[in-house]
């Protein structure tokens, strides 16, 4: 009875196993790519009395990004990353608005619709994220000024499941974000 339970339970390891390896491998050879690494939280605490040199920077910081001007979107095709044509047009203008704003950052938030695995989503919304970042440090601005980041499919614009609300989904979100 228990080389029973005990063959059993191998057999048991062994399916749990080969299941778990099939679904990596499935993605292997669809060509996805590993999520990006989680970035390390830090706490910070902050102190109790503030120098009013840090308070001054942080007002004219926020002041910065609620004074920028706002940028539009650009979309992308299905499982698809590249700038279309008239995405980039999008990108050129908003390129004149960041120029424009010479101390500001922009954080390049990449998203996808609600299809796909999440580790297959965040990476292919920090492939959008960097696509839209190259473009524009081609057009000349300083990549120090750009942060990417990735939502995958965890922030949709439209919350339906159709391909008019995954089309809206599937896009580059730009973020000002002052000094």
């Amino acid at each position: 009875m228990k080389v029973r339970s005990f063959g059993l339970a191998v057999m048991v390891a062994v399916i749990a196993v080969s299941v778990a390896a099939c679904g990596c491998f499935q993605q292997k050879m669809r060509g996805e790519a590993a999520p990006p690494a989680a970035p390390e939280q830090k706490t910070v605490v902050a102190p109790e009395k503030k120098e009013e040199a840090v308070v001054a920077r942080e007002e004219k910081g926020a002041a910065a990004a609620i004074s920028a001007p706002a940028l539009d979107d650009v979309y992308f095709d299905f499982d698809r990353y590249n700038i279309r044509p008239g995405d980039a047009e999008t990108l050129k203008k908003d390129y004149g608005r960041i120029a424009s704003n010479t101390n500001g950052k922009v954080r390049i938030e990449g998203n996808c619709d609600e299809r796909g695995t999440v580790e297959y989503n965040l990476a292919l919304g920090q492939k959008r994220a960097d696509a839209a970042k190259a473009f524009l440090v081609s057009l000349g601005v300083d990549a120090n000024r750009l942060d990417t980041v990735s939502y995958g499919k965890e922030k949709p614009a439209d919350p339906g499941h159709n391909e008019q609300a995954w089309a809206k989904n599937r896009r580059d979100h730009f973020t000002p974000m002052g000094e």
